[in-house]
């Protein structure tokens, strides 16, 4: 007698985790993953395991599309972002109504969609997959695996008669909500084409106008968003307040929306009030850099206004931490690396000035490999001149400040509103300071000016 078929939709191989040291490993073997835990627990189920990669030759889209189709059970492990096992989760979904699965790592910190379903947690403290570690995932997974296999589909539960029954009245509505979307996407677009100073205005009218729909995530977070990028001067962060505490619950406790609201706190002066919530949200939801550079931002903040060389060291040394923490999750993101050789210069402690050269080339590699792959980022050259200034580069400082329009961007795309150029003039200030030798500091602190004369004149 032949056995129902357990379909594995996982990573294949060595991969890195992107887990916060002392959080999780920082790679795990998924093929031993495989062959020590989930293999052993199917078979106690009485399934018939199948991977993609053990079948003769490599999957082509049909088979893979059969597999999930017609297998009787799908496991999907959601331990680390991959496309793949998102894609063939999502056919999955569509194409059967029961027998899908997900499990993840307990460390693990889900994409959001795939957060708001149900997850088998299992404890993986280390990559290799040891004796004791495959052990105690089969415990872990057994008994769950074997109750929520009957449960139904996220597309079946939702969408009443799906796939050939579908409630008619229900699609008239949907139809509606999408072509109101879509006529409020349009109006988004306007709105970012506006001189800056005129976006924030025109935001929250139409932030007001749409209140009837932000009950659904997709327009509450196009808003949001508009919102946060309108912010003009300080005072506007107010708005992005005002709104986020108009949103349902449920709605406002989503971890983006913590993480504008964090924001926003900061730029109202409630730097204290922004790290308990940065630090809340990472707590909840996990370490991104985004999250973590914030924090160390607000922390650098705090720094500079502190009464007490102690306390200075003391807020300073918790910046490094967070924007260290950041760097470490993934060198590509330039945001909390950038932040470093001038706090480690600051700090002047023993091998600082080793470690700040060694961080500088970081940015600048990872800020090239962005400018070669075309990234849309309104901080990459502010980034990029930074950099120029860490590195007492005065001759490439001076080059880019010459191309000055291109650097703070064209407004309504990617312009530098006054207040981010503000942050951006008072690192170059400080940067400048920290260089040694006088002719090259004096040249970079004309640089310095000429964009806070910039910045002055309000032709941003």
């Amino acid at each position: 007698m032949l056995k129902p078929l357990c379909f594995m939709v996982m990573p294949y191989g060595r991969k890195s985790t992107q887990a916060e040291p002392g959080k999780g490993p920082g790679d795990v073997d998924f093929n031993a993953l495989w062959d020590r835990a989930y293999v052993p627990v199917i078979k106690m189920l009485g399934y018939e395991p199948v991977r993609a990669d053990q079948d003769t030759g490599t999957l082509i889209v049909t088979q893979m599309l059969e597999r999930l189709y017609f297998a009787d059970l799908v496991l999907a492990d959601m331990t680390i972002p991959n496309g793949n096992v998102c894609y063939e989760l999502g056919i999955r979904h569509a194409a059967k109504d029961k027998g899908c699965v997900l499990l993840a790592a307990d460390w693990s910190k889900q994409l959001f969609d795939v957060a708001q379903m149900r997850t088998i947690r299992y404890p993986l403290p280390e990559g290799n997959i040891e004796g004791a570690t495959a052990a105690a995932i089969q415990e872990a997974v057994r008994a769950p695996i074997s109750k929520l296999a009957s449960g139904r589909s996220p597309m079946h539960e939702a969408i009443k008669g799906y796939p050939d029954q579908v409630d008619e009245s229900a699609t008239s509505t949907m139809q509606d909500y999408l072509r109101d979307l879509a006529l409020m996407q349009g109006e988004i677009r306007a709105v970012r084409a506006l001189p800056s100073q005129q976006r924030i205005a025109r935001a929250k009218a139409l932030a007001l106008e749409y209140a009837s729909l932000s009950v659904r995530a997709p327009v509450a977070i196009a808003l949001i968003r508009l919102l946060r990028e309108s912010v003009d001067k300080l005072e506007d962060w107010q708005v992005v307040l005002d709104y986020i505490a108009s949103l349902p619950l449920d709605l406002a406790d989503q971890p983006e929306f913590h993480e504008h609201r964090a924001f926003a706190l900061s730029g109202t002066g409630r730097v204290v009030d922004s790290i308990a919530a940065l630090e809340t949200t990472i707590g909840r939801f996990g370490p991104t850099p985004e999250r973590l550079g914030l924090l160390g931002g607000r922390y650098k903040r705090l720094a500079r206004l502190a009464s007490s060389d102690k306390e200075r060291e003391r807020l300073r040394n918790l910046a490094i931490s967070a924007y260290e923490r950041g760097m470490d999750l993934d060198l590509n993101e330039y945001y909390c690396s950038c932040n470093l050789p001038r706090l480690y210069r600051a700090r002047n402690a023993k091998g600082d000035e080793e470690r700040a050269q060694s961080v500088l080339r970081q940015v600048i590699l990872a800020c090239e490999r962005a400018m070669s792959r075309s990234v849309a980022d309104e901080w990459l050259r502010a980034t990029l001149l930074s950099a120029a200034f860490d590195a007492g580069d005065a001759d490439k400082a001076e080059a880019m400040a010459d191309d000055m329009d291109k650097l703070v961007g064209e407004p309504g795309v990617a312009g530098l509103v006054s207040y981010k150029l503000d942050i951006i003039i008072s690192d170059l200030e400080a940067s400048a300071g920290q260089i040694s030798d006088p002719e090259r500091r004096q040249r970079l602190e004309a640089v310095a000016r000429k964009f806070r004369t910039y910045l002055d004149a309000d032709t941003v």
